[in-house]
C-alpha cells in the first residue's frame, strides 16, 4: 500500500496535482525503434545490391563517357561531350537505331496480337488447362543463344528449312541475310517466339482477374464470345496492356542476342542490315576497345529508355485516374439508388403502420 502511494505521488506534482508523463524504459524504445525501422531492414539487401550493381555501374559510365578512355592505363583525359557529338554524327548510329525500331515494330505487334489471342483461349474452359499454361512458357526458359542458333540455321540463304519449303512450294527464296527488310522479319520471329508465351501469362493473370458477373450478365443479355471478348475483356485488359506494350518497347530498344547469333559474325551484316543499337554499342567497346565512345553510346540509350518509361508513367496515371473517376461516380450512383431504395421501403412502413411513422417523427425531431 504505501509502495503504491509512494509511486502515485511519484507521478504527480504538489502544486497542480496533475500526473506527469512517465518514461519509457529501455524495453519499450527498443520496441518502438524495431517497428520503426524493421521494414527498411528487410527491404534494405535488395537496395545495397541494387546501388552496387546498377547504380555504381550507371555513374561510372557516365563518367567515363565524357572521358578518352584507356583500359590499359584505367585512367582518361576530360573531354566533356565530345563523344556524344561524335556517336549522334555518325550514320552507323541512324542507322542501328532505325533497325532497333524496325525490329521492335515486327516483334511487338505480332506478339501483342498473338499473346492475347493465345490468353483468352486459356481463360476458356477447356482441358488440361495448366499442361497448355506451363507450355507456352516453354519457348521464354529456353536459352536465347540456342534460340536465335536455331533460327538463324532455319532462315539460311541457301539450305535454311524456310527457303527449301518455299521452294518445294514452287515460291522463290528469300534472302533473308542480305536483304535489311526481310533480316529484320527472322530476328523478329525469334523475339515472338521467346517473348510471346511470357506475355501471354501475364495477360492471362489480368482476364482472370475481371470479375465474372460481367460475363454471366452479358450471356443473359445474349452476348456471344466475341462480344464479350471486344465488350469486357479488353476494356478491363487497358492497363495490364500498357504495362505490356511499354516492357515490349524497353526489351526491343535492348535486342541484342538475337542480331549477335543471327549469322557467325555477329557484327549486324556486311552492310548494318541487323545492326542493333546495343550491338553497335559491344562492336565500339570490345571491337574497337573505345570506352568513353561506348560509354556515351551506352547513356544516349538509357535516356532513350528514360523517355519511355516517363511516357509510360504518363499513360498508367491518366488511365487509373480516369478509371478512379469512373469508379467513384459509379459507387456514388450505387449509394443514390441505395438511399431512395431505403426511403420508399420506409414511407411504405410508415403508411402500413401508424406506430411506425410516429416512432419516424420523433426521430427527426429529436434530430
Amino acid at each position: 500500500m504505501t509502495s503504491t502511494l509512494e509511486r502515485a505521488a511519484a507521478t504527480t506534482t504538489p502544486s497542480t496535482g496533475e500526473r506527469t508523463p512517465r518514461r519509457l524504459g529501455f524495453g519499450r524504445r527498443r520496441s518502438a525503434w524495431d517497428l520503426k525501422l524493421s521494414p527498411y531492414l528487410y527491404i534494405s539487401p535488395f537496395f545495397i545490391l541494387f546501388a552496387i550493381t546498377g547504380l555504381f555501374p550507371i555513374a561510372y559510365t557516365a563518367v567515363i563517357s565524357f572521358m578518352d578512355w584507356d583500359l590499359v592505363r584505367n585512367s582518361g583525359e576530360f573531354i566533356g561531350f565530345d563523344q556524344y557529338a561524335w556517336v549522334l554524327s555518325q550514320p552507323k548510329f541512324w542507322i542501328a537505331l532505325r533497325n532497333t525500331f524496325s525490329i521492335f515494330l515486327l516483334s511487338s505487334v505480332p506478339q501483342l496480337i498473338i499473346a492475347v489471342l493465345i490468353a483468352a483461349m486459356l481463360d476458356q474452359n477447356i482441358r488440361a488447362k495448366t499442361f497448355w499454361r506451363m507450355s507456352v512458357l516453354v519457348p521464354y526458359v529456353m536459352a536465347p543463344v540456342a534460340v536465335a542458333l536455331i533460327f538463324s540455321n532455319m532462315f539460311g540463304d541457301q539450305y535454311g528449312v524456310v527457303n527449301t519449303t518455299l521452294q518445294n512450294l514452287g515460291l522463290p527464296a528469300v534472302p533473308w541475310h542480305s536483304d535489311a527488310f526481310a533480316s529484320h522479319i527472322a530476328i523478329a520471329t525469334m523475339v515472338n517466339f521467346r517473348w510471346t508465351g511470357y506475355n501471354t501469362l501475364i495477360l492471362l493473370a489480368a482476364m482472370q482477374a475481371i470479375p465474372r458477373e460481367y460475363y454471366e450478365a452479358a450471356t443473359v443479355d445474349g452476348a456471344g464470345k466475341i462480344r464479350q471478348f471486344f465488350s469486357i475483356t479488353l476494356p478491363s485488359l487497358k492497363p495490364t496492356l500498357v504495362f505490356v506494350i511499354i516492357t515490349a518497347t524497353i526489351g526491343g530498344l535492348q535486342i541484342f542476342d538475337e542480331p549477335r547469333m543471327y549469322d557467325q559474325y555477329g557484327t549486324g551484316g556486311a552492310d548494318n542490315q541487323w545492326l542493333t543499337v546495343t550491338l553497335w554499342l559491344y562492336n565500339v567497346g570490345w571491337g574497337e576497345w573505345n570506352f568513353g565512345r561506348a560509354a556515351a553510346l551506352a547513356w544516349i540509350l538509357f535516356l532513350l529508355i528514360l523517355a519511355i518509361g516517363a511516357i509510360n508513367l504518363f499513360i498508367t496515371r491518366s488511365l487509373v485516374r480516369d478509371e478512379g473517376g469512373r469508379g467513384d461516380a459509379r459507387s456514388r450512383r450505387e449509394i443514390r439508388s441505395q438511399a431512395r431504395a431505403a426511403k420508399k421501403r420506409l414511407a411504405m412502413d410508415a403508411e402500413s403502420s401508424p406506430s411506425t411513422s410516429a416512432s419516424i417523427a420523433r426521430e427527426e425531431a429529436g434530430r
